[in-house]
């Protein structure tokens, strides 16, 4: 049996001191190691539970707590009523580096992340991970919803630290009604609207491990398009006049922001139900609830009157609420008015619980546990936190934000950025904090493709999706953006479909291929080959499926409309352990076109 891995810890551990010392080197902050004390260890029995929620392209302007008149949101409102809100917590511009810097509480250029498809979101598999820690101190760990960090072992959720995951490993989804999902790595069918569908499977978990601490972590998906929700939230908004509107209002689209908002207060309803099956079940006081966006607005709608939107490295993009209850320990109408971020969250949880870290690399997130349980803590009116996504630095300290393109801004004076400032001290100082992070943090950041794994040892099957393969000749994507995209137009048996793979364990391995098929193409004959290997299939039966979705869209799409795929076992192949192209061709096109493509999924059956 031979196994490759294409990182170890083992390897990685002979550079961690030269790693560590480069890392002291950013201005974050007087250290950027956790900058925390030396947690309380706490014993099993006396260590909170932990339920984290992450919404999706959720701006600060969408909650009722933050203003916004047009919408109620009640219970998310009550985190910050009963607990904490962190006013100035900052996040990434986009989905995966948010996700990448909370799981690590370190940035995300650091871990390899730097795209939202095709492979350029996967955390670096040297990178631990919160849910690491939290199932090393003994805690049961699950995660429902979208995970966007990795999808073949062992970039999948239940190979970084979660005894759970289900829901799906893409940026986005293009069906949000009982459409194709992933439990535990496994393809399954989700069960209604699945922002529902997640609560639910999170309260039953908290409900299976009440008896024992729990770390959950909830990363919904919406308000992400597409524009769904169920028709009891579109009904009272489909309608209504749009009071507040954004500060680019000549760009607003109404249906949309109508949309986003009903979406808003179904995750309102969501979040309710969760708190009130903790409070049922009487773990409500020892149980640290958390909620933040991953970045800005995804249209423009009302946010406070901020910059930018999502994708933009000013407040607009980057700015998030943070609210934290915990009602055994933090006091209600806790206001902590220091920046903060996503970089934070691991140092602070690990602190609150009183466990330690299991990460070899430091954080460069500070621990922020003493403020939010009342303490005044000096050094965190001095850090300086960096908002960095394609080629675009942005730096803000607790009165200024220095602009990507070299503006500087005093925000407790002018919070929408409205007009630069002159103060040539202040603004050297940041200048220079910009270029230090470019040169050791931005610096780490590999843009060079890694291949995608295929043939875990300890995880038999592998999902390889049409997102992360790359087409040639007059092959079409069906959408611009790739997560969940199908491959069409296939009229030459010249082209193929390929992925860059690296098969990390020789064996037998059984394949299933998702296509559509017309009529008039039946008998066409595909093959798939890796190195030496090959297998045929002859397609007799024909396959067609209409688009979905348009019927639920609230609002225009720009992602691709999804099809049910039909499933078909090509056969068993054989795959010599190492990286290669993994090549899907046409060989027969009776019809003058071959499939419409989805995915390929590996299973092992040697083993």
């Amino acid at each position: 049996m031979t196994f490759r891995r294409n990182t170890t810890r083992c390897s990685i551990q002979l550079l961690v001191a030269i790693a560590a010392m480069a890392n002291l080197l950013i201005t974050n902050s007087s250290a950027v190691t956790a900058g925390m004390d030396e947690p309380t260890m706490r014993p099993p029995e006396d260590r909170p539970n932990v339920v984290i929620f992450l919404s999706d392209d959720q701006g600060l302007g969408d909650f009722s707590f933050t203003g916004n008149q047009d919408l109620q949101t009640p219970n998310i409102d009550s985190l910050a009523k009963s607990g904490a809100f962190v006013e100035n917590f900052f996040v990434c511009p986009v989905c995966s580096p948010t996700r990448a810097e909370f799981l690590t509480g370190r940035y995300s250029a650091r871990c390899g992340v730097f795209s939202t498809s095709t492979g350029g979101e996967r955390l670096d598999l040297d990178e631990a991970t919160i849910a690491e820690t939290f199932q090393a101190a003994g805690y049961q760990t699950a995660a429902f919803g979208k995970w966007h960090n990795g999808m073949q072992p062992p970039y999948h959720p239940i190979c970084r630290g979660f005894n759970e995951y289900y829901g799906f490993c893409s940026g986005h989804w293009g069906h949000y009604y009982s459409p194709m999902l992933d439990h535990n790595n496994q393809i399954t069918k989700g069960e209604g609207f699945v922002i529902d569908d997640f609560t639910s499977h999170a309260i039953k978990f908290i409900e299976q491990n009440k008896d024992e601490p729990f770390f959950v972590y909830l990363p919904y998906c919406t308000p992400h398009s597409p524009m769904q929700v169920p028709d009891q939230y579109w009904d009272r908004f489909k309608d209504k006049e749009i009071t507040q509107r954004s500060s680019n209002a000549r760009k607003e689209v109404i249906s949309h922001t109508r949309a986003a908002l009903a979406m808003c207060e179904n995750i309102d309803d969501n979040v309710g139900r969760v708190l009130k099956k903790l409070d049922e079940l009487k773990l409500a006081d020892n149980t640290i609830v958390m909620y933040f966006c991953d970045n800005g607005p995804n249209g423009w709608r009302y946010n406070l009157g901020l910059k930018g939107k999502k994708g933009a490295t000013d407040e607009g993009g980057v700015r998030s609420p943070l609210f934290v209850r915990w009602p055994a320990k933090i006091q209600p109408e806790t206001r902590f008015r220091e920046i903060a971020g996503a970089i934070d969250l691991f140092p602070t949880l690990v602190e609150l619980c009183g466990i330690a870290a299991k990460n070899e690399k430091p954080f460069d997130g500070e621990s922020i546990a003493a403020s939010l349980l009342g303490k005044q803590v000096d050094r965190l009116k001095e850090r300086k936190i960096f908002s960095f996504w394609n080629g675009k630095l942005s730096v803000r300290t607790n009165q200024y934000r220095l602009g990507y393109q070299g503006n500087l801004f005093d925000i407790i004076a002018d919070p929408k950025q409205q007009k630069p400032i002159d103060n040539p001290k202040v603004k050297q100082e940041l200048v220079a904090a910009a270029k230090q992070f470019k040169d050791t943090v931005a610096s780490e950041l590999s843009r060079k493709p890694k291949p995608f794994t295929l043939g875990h040892p300890k995880f038999p099957l592998t999902q390889m999706p049409a997102r992360d393969a790359v087409a040639n000749g007059k092959i079409e994507r069906s959408s611009r953006h790739p997560n969940c995209s199908f491959f069409r137009n296939w009229i030459s048996p010249k082209d193929t479909i390929r992925w860059n793979v690296d098969v990390l364990e020789a064996g037998k391995y059984q394949v299933d291929l998702y296509y559509c098929l017309k009529e008039k193409d039946a008998g066409t004959v595909v093959q798939l080959e890796f190195g030496d290997h090959r297998i045929r299939k002859k397609l007799d039966e024909a396959h067609l499926a209409e688009l979905i979705g348009s019927d639920e869209d609230r609002s225009p799409r720009t992602e691709a409309f999804v099809k049910d795929f039909k499933s078909i076992d090509m056969g068993t192949v054989e795959l010599s352990a190492g990286t290669g192209e993994l090549i899907l061709s046409t060989v027969e096109m009776p019809g003058g076109e071959s499939i419409e493509f989805r995915q390929l999924i590996f299973n092992r059956v040697d083993q």
